[in-house]
């Protein structure tokens, strides 16, 4: 048998990027997705990935049609993934007060949502054939709780933790386990020009690493690193009251623009 595969989604920098390489230093071949197909292949050559172990494919995760052939592709030329990982992902403040953010959200939607069901879509059925695999949802600790101008990103990600849930349950039994990864804060473009405090900041390669070994072991939910696990269980059971005035006057995250 050849090498493992896995599928990663936004793999031009950041997570995507760590994960990546993460996954070819464990033995994988892999299959890169991303709008910036450029940024992944120079980012394969810099890293010294030989070619035969890795092909790039351009896909808008946002465009349902884009990753949907983008994975048909990826299953005609390199063949069923072990791993399919939903990296991609979208995050901006939004104000709902402002009639341009209500098509902000919706991106926000389309590409960590729709992208992320997209995204899976066309592995399913070959990999519950093959009776193996694992479906890696990427959600955050800001699925657990709202936070404000926060709006879109928070709840698209309270949706992933949800829909992976779904997903697991739905196919338990076939062999193909679905994780959900909730990251904290991470180093990376999305995170770097926040205006908050970040508490427990990783690096992308840090964060690449544990992931890569909870997938391994196939855990259903798990939060990076652990002392944000914790946290996130303490906001969980914060009441309302409490909540709110722990984030009276926090800065909200930058909008578009």
């Amino acid at each position: 048998m050849g090498a493992p595969l896995a599928f990663i989604t936004g793999a031009s920098s950041g997570i995507g990027q760590a994960l990546a390489w993460r996954y070819h230093q464990a033995g994988y071949r892999l299959a890169l997705v991303a709008r910036r197909r450029e940024e992944m292949e120079r980012g394969a050559r810099e890293r010294g990935i030989p070619q035969a172990d890795w092909r790039a494919y351009g896909a808008d995760v946002g465009d349902v049609e884009s990753i949907v052939a983008a994975a048909r592709e990826c299953l005609a030329q390199q063949g069923v993934p072990e791993v399919v990982v939903a990296n991609a992902g979208f995050s901006i403040g939004v104000d709902t007060a402002e009639r341009a953010d209500l098509d902000v959200i919706a991106r926000i939607y389309a590409v960590n949502n729709v992208g992320m069901a997209a995204t899976f879509h066309a592995f399913i059925e070959p990999m519950c054939q093959r009776g193996s695999g694992r479906l890696v949802g990427i959600a955050s600790v800001g699925g657990i709780r709202g936070m404000p101008g926060h709006g879109g990103y928070c709840a698209s990600k309270a949706a992933v933790i949800s829909y992976c849930e779904s997903l697991r349950g739905e196919l338990r039994g076939t062999g193909v386990r679905v994780v959900t990864i909730a990251p904290g804060y991470v180093d990376t473009p999305l995170t770097r020009h926040n205006r908050y405090p970040m508490p427990f900041l990783m690096t992308p390669e840090d964060f690449a690493d544990r992931a890569f070994h909870a997938i391994a072991a196939g855990s259903s939910y798990r939060v990076i690193p652990w002392q944000m696990g914790l946290v996130a269980k303490l906001l969980r059971v914060l009441p309302d009251a409490w909540f709110d005035r722990l984030l009276a006057g926090r800065p909200r995250k930058h909008r578009g623009g």
